[in-house]
């Protein structure tokens, strides 16, 4: 009889993936645990289990108590959740998933841009509270011709201006340093919040990036700018980002992301010139299953002893 690896769950992160873990593998589900619970799962897998799946986004570091840790497979791109120093240090592998997210995401950027520039959300509302019979609906901004500012032009945001130049758009980016592209580069995140119309930001999450939207960038966007944040919460001063719209410094923004998850402020509820999605960007059911199947890929590669197939190094 063959024993199944032994992998613990740290959170609830995709139910089908889960089930599959369940099926697949001898798991321990940490998220539902008590502060003792989870202390006496931990000692009672001391030496047992040598992998973790999780979220990438929250991860209880409680799991670093496991002694025998050399793997955490991660659900998610973005692995601001992982303390680094601790994996690095005790030389434990971390996996992600990539790429297999980047159109639906890529989407997601997009809806918002035409969601902000065209005002659809408020359009709707416009028809069915039968306001259309009291005259036309007021007008938008087009796209042609106008320049989208990517920050963060990583695999995601190259997606992002393959599909933004269909509409006649003009690309520009900011990264740490240039790539290989034909769009115009910007060193700094002034410079490119200056030059843009629609500024959208693929910042990573983590402290080198909190707040990197303040209020300063939002005044160089200017009064007919839009800001659009499908990246981390963290990347922006909310507190800043409702003045701004409050006060017409730019003309509107959308947002799939937030810093409190899934706390949004107050301020933002109530305006009228925001989208406010629930962070869907990769919430397709052909995505959420390609993500899940990675985590278990990464897995299976790494108790094969073989190389794991997107190792975050």
């Amino acid at each position: 009889m063959t024993t199944k690896p032994s992998v613990l769950i740290a959170n609830r992160f995709h139910p089908e993936t889960i089930q599959k873990l369940d099926e697949k593998f001898e798991t321990h589900h940490l998220w539902n645990l008590s502060s003792d619970e989870k202390n006496n799962t931990i000692q009672k897998l001391q030496g047992k289990c040598e992998a973790i799946a999780t979220a990438s986004w929250m991860l209880d570091e409680m799991v670093y108590e496991l002694d025998s840790l050399k793997m955490v497979s991660c659900f998610g791109v973005g692995v601001d959740a992982v303390n680094f120093e601790i994996t690095r240090s005790r030389n434990i592998r971390v996996s992600n998933t990539p790429d297999v997210l980047n159109d639906a995401v890529a989407d997601i950027a997009i809806a918002l841009v035409l969601a902000t520039t065209r005002n659809i959300v408020q359009a709707d509302r416009f028809v069915r509270k039968k306001e259309w019979s009291q005259g036309p609906f007021p007008f938008g901004m087009g796209l042609a011709g106008k320049t989208l500012g990517i920050l963060g032009c990583g695999r995601i945001g190259e997606e992002i201006a393959n599909r933004a130049l269909t509409f006649g758009l003009k690309i520009a980016y900011h990264n740490r340093s240039p790539k290989d592209l034909p769009y115009s580069y910007y060193s700094s995140i002034a410079g490119l919040a200056e030059t843009a119309d629609i500024l959208l930001c693929m910042l990573p999450g983590g402290e080198d990036t909190r707040n990197a939207i303040n209020a300063d960038i939002l005044k160089k966007l200017g009064p007919s700018g839009i800001f659009i944040n499908v990246g981390r919460g963290s990347s922006v001063d909310e507190t800043a980002l409702a003045y701004a719209l409050q006060e017409r410094h730019i003309f509107a923004a959308g947002l799939d992301v937030y810093a409190d998850e899934p706390n949004v402020p107050e301020e933002l509820l109530e305006m009228d010139n925001i989208v406010l999605l629930p962070h869907i960007g990769s919430a397709t059911i052909e995505t959420r299953r390609a993500m899940g199947q990675l985590v278990i890929d990464n897995l299976d590669a790494y108790f094969a002893d073989k190389p794991l197939l997107t190792e975050v190094v």
